[in-house]
């Protein structure tokens, strides 16, 4: 039986750790050929790797309406045919984007969108409801989200949505979401074991919110690989925010770090990636890891974290002892 974890006040089990789905949208591009996707993907090995995920008992999939300008929600869709009620669908909105070109056009907050893109969501996943559905602009105002609650509730109440969230690292403004919304369950915000967010965990355990850990693995950092990404590939052009690669590579002070600790994420015999995700599974009961996969062998390494379980008390401890080390003096845990 695959760990189970409740989504916050909205009482849905999910599997402890999700399989997050950008990776598997393939290209988006933003001005002056950013990239916003993870390079070419093979839709084959995507839905396959899907079926894996769901059969080491993952019931959790965190998509999002501009994940390939669309596709990667297609793909899930295609993937869950016929096995829909084994999964729990999240799903995001407030990106535009040309689906015919594949490019991002900005962000829309209005209400009207959120309606609009729920309906093109649900058209492209095959289904009649999203289970998760969660504002994807990380730094909007929460007077502009606030906005968006009525509107939020009703399609709760028209069966269109089960519950509903806010991607942001923000504290502050998940709290005041969270207040204003009966149905908010959850909160998603970069998390891992080398960017803890205490303060949004804190908000999570104050109104009951499940906490989607994106980025668990920093972005590919924390599975010891090493090798040159392309230009059509997010990290290999790095926007600011994204500070595990540069130049397509691991940056160097990261990997230090990832050195330092490797050795007590892995002393049971767990890899060096189900160690990262057993220690977000350590540090609060209501962390659901949702990595991304691209691939059958990434999948089954990932999804066995659901066997082993949280990291152990003592690995646990030791890793926050050789990070407290690590950060800066006066640093925040």
């Amino acid at each position: 039986m695959a760990m189970t974890r409740i989504l916050g006040r909205s009482g849905i089990e999910v599997s402890a750790i999700g399989m997050g789905c950008w990776a598997i949208g393939g290209p988006l591009w933003g001005d002056g050929g950013q990239p916003f996707g993870w390079g070419e993907v093979d839709d084959d090995e995507s839905i396959r790797t899907i079926h894996q995920a769901l059969d080491l008992g993952v019931t959790l999939f965190d998509t999002a309406s501009n994940y390939g300008a669309g596709h990667s929600e297609r793909i899930l869709g295609r993937a869950l045919a016929g096995r829909r009620d084994d999964a729990v669908i999240a799903t995001k909105f407030g990106n535009r984007f040309d689906e015919a070109t594949r490019h991002a056009t900005g962000t829309d907050a209005s209400p009207a969108f959120a309606v609009t893109s729920l309906d093109e969501s649900l058209r492209r996943l095959g289904t009649d409801h999203v289970d998760l559905y969660q504002l994807h602009i990380n730094d909007l105002s929460p007077a502009a989200a606030l906005d968006l609650v009525d509107t939020l509730e009703g399609l709760v109440a028209k069966g269109k949505i089960r519950a509903y969230g806010w991607s942001t690292d923000n504290p502050s403004s998940a709290r005041t979401f969270a207040e204003a919304g009966p149905h908010c369950t959850a909160v998603q915000h970069d998390e891992s074991v080398l960017n803890d967010n205490p303060d949004v965990l804190a908000v999570c355990d104050a109104l009951d919110l499940a906490s989607l850990n994106r980025g668990p693995l920093a972005m590919g950092l924390l599975t010891g690989s090493t090798r040159a990404v392309g230009k059509d590939d997010v990290r290999g052009l790095a926007p600011e925010w994204l500070r595990w690669f540069t130049d397509g590579r691991p940056t160097p002070e990261w990997s230090a770090r990832v050195a330092e600790i490797r050795a007590a994420l892995t002393a049971d015999g767990r890899t060096l990636t189900q160690g990262a995700l057993g220690w977000l599974l350590a540090r609060s009961p209501r962390t659901v890891p949702i990595p991304g996969c691209r691939t059958v062998a990434q999948a089954a390494e990932n999804f066995a974290t659901l066997a082993l379980g949280p990291l152990p008390a003592e690995a646990f401890a030791e890793v926050e002892r050789l990070l407290a080390d690590l950060r800066p003096a006066g640093a925040a845990r």
